[in-house]
């Protein structure tokens, strides 16, 4: 339990000479640097105008980390279509036949994906003239003649400009229409994850939504009473889950994790276009507009403007630093600002070089405050520091093996293999935000007013032990009324023995809840709060 009022008393010095990868000086250019995220109280649910009247085009997070269970590989998991309710019927949830859903890679640091990964989906009924249920009787199969509505794609691996569909026409699991319905849904998710050409595996569907947090920060910062914080808003709800698990060296600049290391990661949702062609020409081309874009969560939502928020939703990373009315509020936040105002917490002074660091060029040495070498692109022994550009990525360094106990607070508490270094399932992103807005890789020191955060520390059923890792989709409905005990969604027996209790925080990692990020020579350094 974190304690707000007590002292820091110890403190365990990390060891990081994994991660001393090289100290080159700074890539020309980095004065321009733009979009380091303010950080908010909220993942990209609905984050911009345009998106929130479009589920099946809204990202909602992304995650990338090296796989607890197959070190040589990592994993990335990408969510769409936002607070999807069970019993959501009768038509469900489906990802979209005019969109492409896609995770890309920057390895070079240039803003520009070297790799990237598209699923594109192709819907059918089996009788939707004589039949208005999405499936007339119990489903055990995803051939089953039961399943009336279906979903396939085909994905398509872009690398070197060249692309090449490595499947084609495989099956997505369908939304879970219930426990009568679907009572196996783990053999649907099992029937659905496909080996991958080379390595690897992916799998799309329905899951239960990995993010926790209390989403009420946005009713005047919880109506300036912290003490009303701790409902989890996201608890029992799904979302539609693509992910892949493929070998680090497919990921790896010149196919070499070893040298190469450090990778960036966003996904993006892309709409077809109309084209309007001379009828003689037999060439049709297809358009295809960028209307949804995530990396690291909590983008979108505060730092950037109202007027630029659909905006940024259509840009590539490589244009991050053009955007000047965002640069204006990166290295002077809002957010800060509002939580001084609400709660009396001084704000940092600007300007915030700290978040560029930590969001924009990745952490390192040279990069910035922050003294150690981390996550930055110019990590890479084969990058190329004259085209490095300042881009908001997910930024990974591959090198960073999987944590035995994952903590919470990741990098802030020590667990280098954590947020900001890519971002587990597991991860209390809001947390680890709020006390880097407000300073506390600056200073070494958390903010005792928002050392709680919004009490949300851990999500409302376990993850997986295995790829994909994210839990099964619930299939009680969130509101139960007036008098209902409860927000959280039952599980079968099959979910809970199918959960991972290696991957669930641990008791050390609520400890840590009070840890810091103290700066130096020396680099990273915990602080633990221990309980009075």
């Amino acid at each position: 339990m974190k304690d707000s009022q007590s002292k820091p008393r110890s403190r365990h010095v990390l060891d990081r000479s994994l991660l001393v990868l090289g100290t080159t000086t700074l890539a020309a250019g980095l004065g321009a640097m733009t979009l380091a995220p303010g950080l908010s109280a909220a993942s990209s649910h609905r984050e911009a105008p345009l998106i929130a009247g479009d589920p099946r085009a809204d990202n909602t997070d992304v995650y990338a980390f090296t796989s607890p269970d197959k070190s040589d590989t990592v994993t990335m998991v990408a969510n769409w279509i936002p607070m999807e309710e069970p019993n959501g019927g009768p038509n469900f949830y489906a990802f979209g036949d005019d969109l492409r859903y896609n995770i890309k890679i920057d390895n070079t640091g240039d803003g520009v994906a070297d790799v990237t990964y598209s699923w594109r989906f192709r819907s059918s009924y089996r009788d939707d003239a004589n039949q208005f249920l999405y499936n007339t009787g119990q489903v055990t199969s995803l051939n089953d003649p039961d399943l009336n509505f279906r979903q396939v794609y085909d994905l398509v691996v872009t690398t070197g400009g060249k692309s090449r569909t490595v499947l084609r026409g495989v099956p997505a699991a369908p939304s879970r229409t219930g426990q009568a319905s679907m009572p196996d849904y783990a053999a649907l998710r099992k029937q659905a994850t496909f080996a991958l050409p080379g390595g690897g595996k992916t799998y799309a569907g329905q899951a239960e939504d990995p993010f926790f947090a209390d989403l009420r920060v946005f009713d005047l910062l919880y109506g300036g009473d912290l003490s009303e914080r701790g409902q989890d808003t996201l608890a029992g709800y799904n979302v539609n889950t693509i992910a892949i698990q493929v070998p680090k060296k497919q990921l790896a600049l010149r196919g070499n994790s070893s040298r190469n290391p450090v990778i960036g990661v966003w996904s993006t949702t892309e709409r077809a276009g109309v084209t309007v062609n001379d009828s003689r020409d037999t060439k049709v081309k297809k358009l295809w507009k960028q209307v949804s874009r995530l990396g690291n969560p909590l983008v979108n939502e505060v730092v950037v403007p109202l007027k630029f928020k659909d905006a940024f939703n259509t840009l590539n990373p490589s244009q991050d630093r053009t955007v000047q009315p965002v640069v204006d509020k990166v290295y002077d936040p809002i957010l800060p600002k509002l939580i001084q105002q609400v709660y009396g917490v001084p704000a940092p002074k600007t300007p915030r070089n700290d978040l560029a660091e930590i969001y924009l060029t990745g952490i390192c040495k040279v990069c910035g405050p922050i003294k150690a070498d981390l996550n930055a692109h110019r990590l890479n022994k084969d990058a190329v520091l004259r085209k490095i550009v300042p881009a908001e990525e997910l930024r990974l360094n591959m090198a960073v093996p999987p944590t035995a106990e994952p903590q919470r607070l990741g990098v802030l508490a020590g667990d280098l293999a954590g947020f900001p270094n890519g971002r587990r399932l597991a991860d209390d992103v809001i947390d680890i935000s709020l006390q880097a807005v407000e300073g506390a890789a600056q200073t070494g020191v958390l903010v005792p007013a928002l050392a709680d955060g919004d009490k949300v520390d851990t999500n409302e059923v376990a993850f997986g032990t295995s790829f994909p890792y994210v839990a099964l989709p619930h299939t009680k409905n969130v509101d139960r009324g007036p008098g209902a005990t409860g927000r959280s969604a039952e599980q079968t027996a099959a979910e809970s023995t199918a959960a991972s209790t290696a991957i669930r925080p641990t008791q050390a990692a609520a400890l840590a809840g009070a840890g810091a990020l103290l700066l130096g020579v020396g680099g990273f350094r915990l602080r633990r709060r221990k309980e009075s």
